[in-house]
């Protein structure tokens, strides 16, 4: 029967689609580590017991213990004693009778006979609501140095079908088996055994390519200086490789000290990514609980075809893995038993509502295999509320938290930039003094200013004097004394040759020519006005590179792409070779203050450059009456924090706009939970509701789709980030009259706006 507190949380992940991580595509698992009582099965058993109901109240949907963890490890040749394993038999079944009122899906170690007695296996046991759905032998038995394994049991690597003693029954090694959970889309569970992580070929390489998302690890290792980290570099490695989540928990406190030591580390990586660890050599119980992102996983080996080649050239290898275990993590059960244990008749339980497209998913593949049986299964159960995520999650997917990381981040960014500008000048004749010339306009907005100081790089690499950059500001009608200040200032602070040519002149004639109101002098602030004074700076730059055997350096980034935020062909658009297309608006305050804190230029240079990370992101196109707010390009558009991040979950993960707004929930809906870059000013760091989230992501979504013909046009320009670029030749194919219907339908259905 389920508890009162389970019965309120699967009601409120019934009416609110945030409530649970299991509606977007995540997993809760532990890594646990606990004292051990060596050589007392039935006292292990109860603390695994104990610590389950907790992870149980956590809403965890697997628990992976150490090796041999209802015995102890360190055994030697008590573990081929008779009582001991009569022991640990009776311990697996004690935990198997008591996992029938328990979420996780439990993975526990335990020595156990083989059917004719004449062996004994290393096993790792899968349990699930009172059901053995997996018994993984240890593959690999280390006899080298201090381990002995050989001498104690047999190696479970063609052990497929053997059968092992448990409770007066035969339960068969699945060395190979692969466990599927039917409720939760993704989730594809492999066990493996300490050593089998350190071969060449481990097990677990073969059961990625076979289908498992999910590698659990049970692992003894005694410790020594070193081996730490050597565990993490194969488990990282596993994840990266497999694209796959690596669970590892490893023995400790309790395990016999005679010629050995323990530090009971565990882990969790995801594609190669440390989720969290715990901390070493601890008193009590220690556990890693993450959130495993399983689309992120299903998602990366889709885009990585040679993932899926890698598996047909290993197809004969992999015929081993064809018997797969099914499960399912929350049900079915009657759906009265699921929220429901009073015996009061006229108190009507609710239906499980289906919220997402990941139930709806569920429930069809659920109601299918219900048809093709013959049998009618019960409905599947709403997945519990679990509270916030329990991973690390970026406010700014392209900018990490963290400084150091930050740093490598910048320092490989403006380095890529400023390579590809070398390359491209180096390839028409800019390679010697006097050659092609870089032709930049400079507003003294982010943009420009950075495209500036890559060009100046560039050319102290190419061995040339900055003064042949053309720099050039072109105030128009609502340009600022501020903005027109500091382009001055930084051009001539690092050395760029300027000049100013004001726009406004040859815009009204136009704007005349076109028998535009403002051509007559009405103040009628349209597109058109917009675009012609955009149009007429890239207009005179083109023909400025022409005069003076130069190119133009374009300065638009990745955000502006996304958002079709640039006037298309000639305007800020095009240009003959662009350094920032590859940069979103959220990294680039960042490289600028990694440019200053290098000192890669003098102090007066850097002094301009904090005066422009100081200025609001404006186009400055329409004019301001006094005391009135100066346009703003968030005001129109929405914040380039909201924008940046479903970018990076759109272009990197392939996520859908329900996912996206849920990760942006728990990224930015409390300023003050989690972390901010480094340098992030104060006064800047705000929250945003839910439904400013799913306004700003319907924008998002329409500009996204609306705009792709500007970025099927696109200029060259170098990828930078792993995040992925818009470039039609690279990161991104898309046709240019493609509809957003499905995704917009997703925001209105999926996405909560309260």
């Amino acid at each position: 029967m389920t508890s009162a507190t389970d019965t309120a949380g699967h009601a409120a992940a019934a009416t609110d689609p945030h409530a649970s991580i299991y509606d977007h595509g995540f997993v809760r698992v532990a890594a646990v580590t606990l004292p051990v009582a060596l050589a007392d099965p039935a006292a292990n058993a109860e603390r695994h017991l104990e610590v389950l109901r907790d992870l149980h109240d956590q809403q965890v949907g697997i628990a992976v213990f150490p090796e041999l963890s209802l015995t102890g490890y360190s055994l030697d040749d008590l573990v081929l004693q008779e009582p001991l394993l009569d022991a640990a038999e009776q311990a697996v079944l004690t935990v198997l009778e008591a996992s029938e009122e328990l979420m996780p899906i439990i993975v526990l170690g335990a020595p156990l006979r083989a059917k004719d007695r004449s062996r004994v296996f290393n096993c790792g046991v899968v349990i699930h609501r009172g059901q053995i759905l997996g018994i993984a032998p240890k593959q690999n038995l280390p006899t080298y140095r201090e381990f002995y394994e050989r001498r104690w049991f047999a190696p479970g690597d063609d052990a497929a079908g053997e059968e092992v003693i448990l409770g007066g029954q035969f339960a068969q090694l699945t060395p190979h088996g692969i466990i599927q959970v039917e409720d939760v889309p993704g989730l594809s569970l492999f066990v493996e055994v300490c050593e089998d992580m350190w071969v060449p070929v481990p097990p677990s390489a073969e059961a990625a390519l076979a289908g498992a998302t999910v590698i659990a690890n049970l692992s003894g290792s005694p410790i020594t200086i070193g081996r730490a980290e050597d565990r993490k570099l194969m488990a990282r490695s596993a994840s990266a490789r497999g694209q796959a989540a690596y669970i590892y928990a490893a023995a400790g406190e309790g395990e016999s000290t005679t010629d050995l030591a323990w530090d009971g580390q565990t882990f969790v990586y995801e594609c190669g990514d440390l989720l969290g660890e715990s901390e070493r050599f601890p008193t009590g119980v220690r556990s890693t609980i993450v959130d495993v992102d399983l689309d992120r996983i299903v998602a990366e080996r889709r885009r990585q075809n040679t993932f899926d080649d890698n598996r047909r050239t290993h197809a004969a290898s992999l015929e081993k893995f064809d018997g797969w275990e099914e499960t399912t993590l929350f049900g079915p059960w009657d759906a009265p038993d699921c929220w429901d244990d009073s015996d009061e008749d006229d108190e009507e339980a609710p239906e499980p509502i289906l919220l997402g497209g990941r139930r709806r998913a569920a429930q069809a593949r659920h109601d299918a295999r219900s048809a093709a049986t013959g049998a009618e299964l019960p409905a599947l159960r709403t997945p519990p509320a679990t509270g916030p995520l329990r991973r690390h999650h970026d406010r700014f997917p392209f900018v990490p938290d963290d400084p150091a990381r930050l740093a490598q981040d910048c320092y490989e960014a403006y380095n890529i930039q400023v390579a590809g500008l070398v390359r491209r000048l180096k390839q028409i004749g800019g390679d010697k003094p006097g050659g092609t010339r870089p032709v930049i306009g400079v507003s003294g907005g982010l943009d420009s200013t950075h495209a500036l100081i890559v060009c100046a790089r560039a050319m102290d690499l190419l061995g040339r004097d900055r003064s042949e950059i053309l720099a050039f500001t072109m105030p128009g009608f609502a340009t600022t004394e501020h903005t027109r200040s500091n382009a001055e200032l930084l051009s001539t602070a690092i050395g760029a040759s300027f000049e100013t040519i004001d726009i406004r002149p040859a815009s009204t004639q136009m704007l005349k020519d076109m028998g535009h109101p403002f051509g007559e002098g009405e103040p009628v602030y349209d597109v058109t006005f917009e675009n012609v004074q955009a149009g007429m700076r890239y207009d005179y730059l083109f023909r400025l590179a022409n005069h003076h055997g130069g190119i133009v350096v374009g300065t638009g980034d990745l955000s502006e792409l996304a958002l079709g935020w640039c006037t298309y062909g000639v305007g800020d658009h095009m240009s003959h070779y662009g350094v920032n297309a590859g940069v979103p608006k959220t990294l680039i305050q960042h490289l600028i203050r990694w440019v200053i804190s290098e000192g890669i230029f003098d102090a007066a240079t850097a002094e301009v450059l904090r005066a422009v990370l100081d200025t609001e992101i404006s186009p400055e196109l329409i004019p301001t009456a006094p005391g009135q707010k100066a346009q703003s390009t968030e005001d129109s558009i929405g914040p380039y924090a909201l924008h940046d991040f479903a970018l990076y979950h759109l272009l990197r993960r392939g996520y859908g706009p329900g996912k996206i707004a849920y990760l942006a929930h728990q990224a930015w809906g409390d300023a003050e939970a989690g972390e901010w870059p480094a340098g992030y000013a104060e006064d800047d760091r705000r929250a945003y509701t839910r439904e400013e989230i799913k306004h700003w992501l319907t924008v998002f979504t329409r500009r996204f789709f609306n705009n792709q013909f500007k970025r099927s046009a696109l200029p060259n320009a170098p990828k930078v980030l792993a995040g992925g670029s818009l470039s039609p030749r690279g990161d991104w194919r898309m046709p240019s009259d493609a509809a957003s219907t499905a995704w917009l339908a997703e925001i209105e259905r999926d996405v909560p706006g309260d």
